[in-house]
């Protein structure tokens, strides 16, 4: 069982208190450390947000962490050109000696698009562009030494691409949600990783999703990781846990409904269950961009556990 974090600050956070989270899941044992995609907070009216870039940040990480390995959950598909994302995550790769994953969606916030001036087109064509920015980074990432790659789509066309962003390994490519067809569709032609998205009960969409890659894309599900992201919320006493769970505020307390809040033993108890669900893979889906404590607590408490 991998276990990771994944950030999701919910007042933003600044590079300062990301680099002292992922050095603290570094030394607690976890796998990974993730971080959300978002320009804009859980609760839209915060006045007070502080958005820093992903990938800018994680370029920081990878040289200022040593064994963690890096990525995002999930990428917003609009905020980049998939041939300028190829080379972000490939050069970031790089200088991390590896570690990079790229977890990518339709994106979903309409209003940071709004305050950021950043196009939102429909539903549909979103996904229409996601599924050729796949084809583009899969494409550019798998291109051998010599040879070009070429890109004829209706959103976006490459002419003859001779300088591929060469990583130092080929990042892993997470494409998750709750949706029934389009998305885990995708993820079965293009990810390493089919992430359930939120919730306790995954079993459905992970049946969904490997009947997809059997009936659908002619693939082998085993090739593919499962995945789960878990709100997670414990303190090393009732009053620890209350004074966290106070700290994040009305929109922390949405989010952790589709989680668990308590001890480690109840959070031990939910990974056990989504590995029997098929989950190989759980990111602990964290707000608190100071509590750099209730990372160490998870470390010596859940992931010594595993």
């Amino acid at each position: 069982m991998r276990l990771r974090i994944l950030l999701e600050p919910h007042h933003g956070a600044t590079y300062e208190q990301i680099l002292a989270l992922a050095r603290a899941a570094e030394e607690g044992g976890f796998d990974a450390f993730f971080r959300s995609d978002h320009y804009l907070g859980i609760d839209a009216d915060d006045t007070t947000y502080q958005p820093t870039d992903s990938w800018t940040t994680l370029a920081g990480l990878a040289v200022q962490t040593s064994r963690v390995r890096i990525g995002t959950l999930v990428n917003a598909s609009t905020f980049r050109l998939p041939g300028q994302l190829a080379v972000e995550v490939a050069t970031v790769d790089q200088m991390s000696g590896g570690r990079a994953e790229l977890g990518i969606g339709a994106a979903w916030y309409e209003r940071e698009h709004q305050y950021f001036g950043i196009p939102f087109p429909s539903l549909g064509e979103r996904f229409d562009r996601l599924e050729e920015q796949l084809a583009i980074l899969s494409g550019l990432w798998d291109t051998r030494p010599g040879e070009r790659f070429s890109f004829d789509g209706k959103f976006y066309q490459l002419q003859d691409c001779v300088s591929i962003p060469r990583p130092a390994a080929r990042p892993k490519i997470i494409i998750g949600g709750a949706g029934a067809r389009r998305t885990p569709t995708l993820a079965a032609r293009y990810a390493d990783e089919f992430n359930g998205a939120l919730g306790l009960d995954l079993r459905e969409r992970y049946a969904n999703f490997r009947r997809i890659c059997e009936d659908v894309v002619g693939r082998d599900p085993a090739q593919v990781r499962m995945s789960a992201t878990l709100p997670v919320c414990i303190g090393s006493s009732a009053q620890d846990l209350q004074r966290r769970k106070e700290s994040l505020g009305a929109p922390g307390a949405r989010l952790l409904a589709a989680g668990v809040t308590g001890t480690a033993g109840d959070v031990i108890a939910v990974i056990e269950d989504l590995a029997a669900q098929g989950a190989d893979t759980v990111y602990f889906h964290v707000y608190g961009p100071a509590d750099v404590e209730h990372i160490r607590l998870l470390g010596s408490e859940v992931v010594s556990r595993f």
